[in-house]
């Protein structure tokens, strides 16, 4: 599977030499180089990035006050001149913190450590052919990570910064948001029904124009996904 970057400074040699140095690892794809945090933020909205190559000082808005906008941001490799912002950055949970000029062998061991932190996400998501009943997904629950097959999963709860997921036989809480969770979930197992609720269809008991029932608790469907869940479940809104 590729990685998918985005490089972000003002200085067109700066990111020369980042896309020099990913041009040489293999499954590596740069799908955008930006200028600054505005043009940045177009990329974001329309394409799933996987790692972000991060200057500080830009104009408009800096790098550091930029990752502080972002609810959701992949992760970031900040490159700068400037050493002064590293207590910060790694308060912001970066992969790491380059100074500049950046070497090939500095880059390396970056990169190294995002294939490390990616390795222990807090969700992911495991398949064989597709969806069938051993697909599951890995998730973070204080330092301890759990198994969780997809057949299991009743309906996922947004709560802020965490998502809580409820199963057969436990509940889970686990550091994510539902948007995040949501992309790794197959859609013709999982809908989205409210701004704070995922549900799995294959347990959907029944419904009407505002609550979708469970074996064990009853959701809200929320007026802005009605059509969009009346439409996978195969009915008309008029219901």
């Amino acid at each position: 599977m590729r990685t998918k970057c985005i490089i972000i400074d003002d200085e067109p040699l700066a990111r020369e030499l980042i896309r020099g140095h990913v041009s040489k690892l293999e499954n590596f794809e740069i799908v955008a180089e930006c200028a600054n945090a505005m043009e940045a933020m177009e990329t974001l909205r329309n394409n799933n990035i996987d790692l972000m190559f991060l200057d500080i000082k830009m104009p408009q808005i800096t790098g550091i006050e930029f990752l502080k906008t972002l609810k959701n941001p992949p992760r970031v490799i900040i490159t700068t001149a400037y050493s002064q912002y590293a207590i910060e950055g790694f308060e912001l949970d970066v992969v790491d913190y380059l100074m500049k000029p950046v070497t090939f062998e500095r880059f390396f061991k970056a990169v190294n450590k995002f294939f490390a932190t990616r390795t222990h996400q807090d969700v992911t998501l495991e398949k064989e052919n597709g969806m069938n009943d051993h697909a599951f997904i890995y998730v973070k629950e204080n330092k301890k990570i759990i198994k969780i097959y997809l057949k299991e999963i009743h309906f996922i709860e947004g709560l802020n910064e965490y998502i809580r997921i409820h199963t057969d036989t436990r509940r889970v809480v686990v550091k994510s948001s539902l948007q995040s969770i949501e992309k790794k979930l197959p859609p013709e197992q999982f809908i989205r029904v409210h701004k704070s609720y995922i549900v799995s269809i294959p347990k959907i008991r029944a419904f009407n124009a505002t609550t979708i029932e469970l074996e064990n608790a009853k959701v809200r469907i929320g007026r802005n996904y009605k059509n969009q869940v009346f439409s996978a479940l195969h009915f008309r809104s008029e219901v």
